[in-house]
């Protein structure tokens, strides 16, 4: 082989390196990079770098191979990713030194690292790619662990009429940035064992390993049950759940993996804190002290306050597959169906995982300060609590990856006025409090041409050039389509908002963007709403609804837009983060007080739709909280947004409270101050190297009571509470009474 091909081999090999550590997703120079090979095939391919390399022409690999300036822009690139993952971390400096053997599982059903691996559905996955660079940027000890998708979520299709069509896409792992271990695994489900292979993806200095069931030593029922994120019936749900959270402990092990602190967040992975308790009885262990001791090292976080949200079980069904657990730890089958009841003694009652997770874990928190009340309220019952106050979930408020969502026409700025060291990796980012320095007229050029680039995003995606102005307030709604986010409520009054958005002086603009449910026909009923009112002559041009919402969609979106709009049914929004996004470019909130928002509105930095009151009328509800979304547009947000000074027409009150936005947010809601308050008060505890002092930086009392609770779960009253457990004797429950109201007294 000639020299020359030598190195044209050797730059595929450099370029195949680079593109599988998704660190390149959050790192301008490496976007930048990647997408001057081929802009218009890198776009074409959602951004797949390893897609794109398959499709170049010889021709074009050769050109690159010759060009002295991308290749010393490589090399500039690849020294960047060295220095990222050799330099000192910020846990390193940080960590006790008894802490030094952390190590965090982070199991979740779905990962958002990039667009071009389509394994996520909405915001848990978003937050959970999030959660998994902020952990490497900070340098901890951490590996993910989910499922690898064949079709991943669906594609979504707009008919004419705005009815759903769902598509689902063959992936070719090939192209993906994955690596095969070698590894298969076997994993027990129901009377048999399934084969998943698993595989590994690199986000930085952190592992996911993800398992997939779809190879060829697997049953043709197997292979189907990693087709789809979140498809088939409850046997299905029921089935990739087991693998998330059983199989994904026999994979920690198979790969070398020895967590001492499990993180499940949501209720998906619930099944991985019943497998270790089953390990430790099989190793001899007493069920109390195994329950403790797994309960001890489980962290739980759940996000979502819907019913729908929380998976439930018929009993048959659970234990079709879990009744060989009942034999393992010796409670028999109506005791092992207690440990998913809210109320133990309710035969009836269906199998939940949320309350499974509860049970089995010490350290359990919501993901805002106000979820985390609506989330003690609603789990009373598991801890047979008439207080709320005594149940002992706290809360860590979601946040976001800045690097992944900030546009880079802002990295300019930030760097100048946020100074260089904004980059640094710390878990309080105050350097956002800076941004009231930035010169008006910086920022709002910047910001101009970010929603330009919006405009001619969509303008494209859609193939039509008579829809939106470059020139207008620009509202965005992007999220998913659940029916409590109640995307087409500013349609209430159809004849007031055309009227606000066709004003000839103060024009408005709104965007849509959302996925619903693939069986959630309501909400996709909502998209078809909307889209029967984006084609009326009142609305078209106006009013823009895009198909196939992703994060590539996404960051046009909060990049580009003025307003950030969130009407959700409060307090059914967990946390939200979408509008965490828009204020790093400058964006503003126009939002329910439901979620984070709450906890950050200070009435500068955006809009409160309401105060904060819920009427038990939910029709009443949604014309009440319409008609305060048009009165803010007409006497607030409008003629504050085409206020302009004489002198040189900007808009100085809107553009201070850019600023104020961008420095409230920005310095509080994001995934590095998220993950340094989950080390503190969760994972350290977890790990046994925190003490109780750490717990009571959450919620006032409520982390404190965690050890106390977890002490009567293990001691006697759970005896009492799982009162139905085959295995206890008579003597058993008056021995767990006298144990119980001693500790009571």
């Amino acid at each position: 082989m000639s020299n020359t091909a030598t190195a044209k081999k050797g730059l595929a090999q450099r370029l195949n390196s680079l593109a599988h550590n998704l660190w390149w997703t959050c790192n301008n120079s490496a976007v930048a990079l990647l997408t001057s090979i081929d802009p218009q095939l890198f776009a074409a391919t959602n951004q797949n770098p390893l897609r794109m390399f398959t499709l170049l022409g010889k021709k074009r690999i050769a050109a690159l191979g010759d060009d002295p300036d991308f290749l010393h822009r490589l090399r500039a690139v690849e020294k960047d990713l060295s220095a990222y993952l050799a330099a000192p971390t910020w846990y390193r400096k940080f960590a006790p030194k008894n802490a030094r053997n952390l190590k965090v599982a982070y199991f979740c059903a779905e990962f958002a690292v990039h667009e071009s691996l389509p394994q996520y559905s909405g915001g848990l996955g978003v937050l959970a790619g999030d959660h998994v660079k902020s952990a490497s940027d900070l340098g901890l000890p951490f590996v993910g662990v989910g499922l690898l998708y064949r079709n991943g979520f669906y594609t979504q299709k707009f008919a004419p009429d705005g009815s759903t069509r769902v598509i689902y896409p063959e992936l070719d792992f090939s192209q993906l940035p994955i690596a095969d271990t070698g590894i298969v695994i076997q994993v027990p489900m129901a009377n048999r064992r399934i084969n998943a292979k698993i595989w590994r993806q690199t986000v930085g200095r952190v592992s996911l390993f993800l398992l997939d069931t779809d190879i060829p030593q697997s049953k043709p029922a197997d292979r189907r049950l990693t087709h789809h994120l979140y498809g088939g019936d409850r046997e299905y749900r029921i089935q990739q759940e087991i693998l998330l959270g059983v199989g994904g402990m026999i994979a920690l092990d198979a790969v070398g993996q020895s967590p001492t602190v499990v993180h499940m967040n949501e209720g998906h992975a619930a099944f991985a804190a019943l497998e270790r308790v089953a390990r430790l009885t099989r190793g001899g262990v007493q069920l109390p002290d195994a329950v403790r001791r797994v309960s001890a090292s489980s962290v739980f976080t759940t996000h979502t306050p819907v019913p729908a949200g929380n998976d439930r079980f018929d009993p048959r069904l659970a234990l079709k597959y879990l009744g060989h657990y009942a034999r393992d730890l010796g409670i028999g089958v109506q005791g092992l169906l207690a440990l998913g009841r809210e109320d133990p003694t309710n035969r009836r009652e269906e199998f939940c995982m949320t309350v499974l997770a509860l049970r089995l874990s010490q350290h359990c928190n919501g993901v805002s300060a106000l979820h985390g009340q609506v989330s003690r309220r609603m789990w009373k019952k598991v801890y047979n609590a008439q207080d709320e106050k005594r149940v002992p979930i706290g809360h860590v408020t979601n946040g976001i990856h800045v690097q992944t969502w900030l546009a880079p026409e802002m990295s300019p700025i930030y760097d100048k006025y946020l100074k260089p060291n904004w980059l640094r990796p710390t878990d309080r980012p105050g350097f956002f409090r800076r941004a009231r320095r930035i010169p008006d007229e910086q920022l709002w050029s910047i910001h101009e041409n970010l929603k330009r680039k919006l405009v001619g995003f969509v303008r494209q995606r859609l193939m039509r050039w008579d829809v939106l102005r470059e020139d207008v307030l620009t509202i965005g709604f992007a999220r998913r389509f659940a029916t409590y986010k109640r995307a087409p409520l500013i349609f209430q009054d159809p004849k007031r908002l055309a009227k606000i958005l066709a004003n000839a002086d103060r024009p408005v603009q709104i965007l849509f963007a959302g996925k619903a449910h693939p069986k959630d026909i309501e909400g996709q009923h909502f998209a078809r709403e909307i889209h029967r009112y984006a084609e009326l002559p009142a609305f078209k041009g106006r009013v823009v609804l895009i198909e196939d919402y992703d994060m590539n969609v996404a960051r046009f979106l909060v990049a580009g837009c003025d307003v950030w709009l969130n009407n959700p049914l409060r307090p059914q929004e967990a946390s939200g983060t979408s509008g965490m996004k828009p204020p790093l470019h400058g964006g503003l909130n126009c939002s329910i007080l439901d979620g984070w928002w709450p906890e950050c509105f200070d009435g500068k930095n955006g809009w409160a739709i309401g105060d904060g009151s819920q009427l038990s009328n939910l029709r009443k509800q949604d014309r009440l909280d319409a008609q305060r979304i048009y009165q803010l547009l007409e006497k607030q947000i409008v003629p504050l947004y085409y206020h302009r000074d004489a002198s040189a027409g900007l808009p100085r009150r809107w553009i201070a409270m850019m600023k104020h936005s961008m420095s409230t947010v920005g310095s509080t809601f994001n995934t590095h101050r998220m993950v340094g308050q989950y080390l503190r008060e969760f994972y350290l505890p977890a790990h046994g190297a925190g003490g109780s002092a750490t717990l009571v930086r959450t919620d006032k009392g409520v982390l404190n009571r965690r050890k106390a609770l977890t002490r009567k779960f293990v001691s006697g009253e759970w005896g009492v509470e799982l009162a139905g457990f085959d295995a206890a004797s008579e003597a058993d429950r008056k021995s767990a009474l006298r144990r119980a109201k001693a500790w009571r007294h």
